[in-house]
């Protein structure tokens, strides 16, 4: 079973998806787009800012615009980087 990144929700199929850790390892958590040498890429960044940039995302990918916001505000606030 594949799990999802943590903070985008975009699913880790592969190694290949998967963000790296400090130690070069692969996060089991996180995907290539948003964690990098143990670091956060968009680091300050807010979840109503993450929503807006998944949706601009999954425009581009063909997605409409009314069912990615309804996608991201559903799968955003239970990922462990943005659970309070």
């Amino acid at each position: 079973m594949s799990s999802v990144c943590q903070s985008c929700g975009m699913p880790l199929r592969s190694d290949y998806d998967k963000g790296a850790n400090a130690d070069g390892s692969k996060s089991q958590e996180f995907c290539r787009f948003c964690f990098e040498n143990g670091k956060f890429k968009d680091e300050g960044i807010t979840l109503e800012q993450k929503i807006d940039k998944n949706i601009e995302m999954a425009k581009k990918m063909g997605i409409d615009e009314e069912k990615a916001r309804e996608l991201a505000n559903m799968t955003l606030p239970n990922l462990k980087r943005w659970k309070k």
